[in-house]
């Protein structure tokens, strides 16, 4: 659970209770007691089964591991609004996220830390509502049962939320997720305008919104399609990854050298 860094882990319960000792103790203990009643520690050695069902879950949920923050934060975005989450039950969508929280604590941090030389425990996180419907609202309980699960059992992950293209429906559908949110989650959320490039590049992010359903060599005609106007968030990244759910299944090396415009 705390990967080598029992004392950081400490320090995310207590952010999460305030600094109150009883309160993060008490957090702490139903943390481990989930994972224990869960076997969450084999849960990536549990794969979605028959083989046509995870495809259908991991192609549904659009998410990528997009680069390094300056300070070496792992920055992962999320196609929220091309997401649809409506290939299987809500348990088969909830074992996914943690299997991909899971992938995230124990092998994307311990690869930054080693990356950088310094303990990196927290991610940021890029929000990309191109697409969102009011539809999306369906999901709202498999919304509040991922984002219980992340509040009481790792807290203290992401250290900002960047929401971009978020179009007029945005605003409707955030008023009824926003009560679903803890306090300090919501500080921690900023919803920037248009695609977010100015903001994002001061904050040296280099990110690929996550927009195309099958990640292979063949969206990159679609990704010039759709995000011509941002190529420069990774023109300077030698190396890019794309994960969908735990899995790596593409890798490119020399990045700049394949999407050219």
């Amino acid at each position: 659970m705390h990967q080598g860094y029992p004392t950081e882990t400490l320090i995310r319960f207590l952010k999460a209770r305030d600094w109150n000792v009883q309160k993060a103790h008490k957090m702490l203990v139903e943390c481990l007691q989930w994972r224990i009643q869960n076997d969450i520690d084999n849960i990536l050695a549990k794969p979605i089964i028959p083989t046509d069902l995870y495809r259908a879950v991991r192609d549904s949920q659009l998410v990528g591991l997009s680069g390094y923050s300056k300070e070496g934060l792992p920055i992962i975005a999320f196609g929220v609004g091309l997401s649809t989450y409506d290939k299987a039950s809500v348990n088969y969508y909830v074992q996914s996220h943690i299997q991909m929280n899971e992938y995230r604590d124990r092998v994307v941090f311990p690869a930054a830390t080693k990356k950088y030389g310094k303990y990196i425990g927290t991610c940021l996180k890029v929000l990309d509502m191109t697409g969102l419907k009011l539809s999306a609202l369906n999901q709202i309980n498999l919304m509040t049962v991922i984002t219980t699960i992340d509040d009481l059992n790792y807290p203290e992950k992401t250290n900002t939320y960047y929401i971009v293209n978020a179009p007029y429906v945005f605003s409707a559908c955030w008023k009824v997720v926003r009560p679903l949110l803890q306090e300090r989650t919501k500080k921690k959320i900023q919803v920037l305008q248009g695609c977010g490039r100015d903001e994002l590049l001061k904050a040296s992010l280099f990110v690929l919104m996550l927009t195309i359903v099958t990640v292979t060599i063949k969206i990159l005609p679609e990704f010039r399609r759709h995000y011509g106007n941002i190529c420069q968030y990774v023109w300077n990244i030698s190396s890019f990854t794309f994960v969908q759910g735990a899995k790596v299944i593409l890798k490119i090396t020399d990045l700049p050298s394949v999407i050219s415009t």
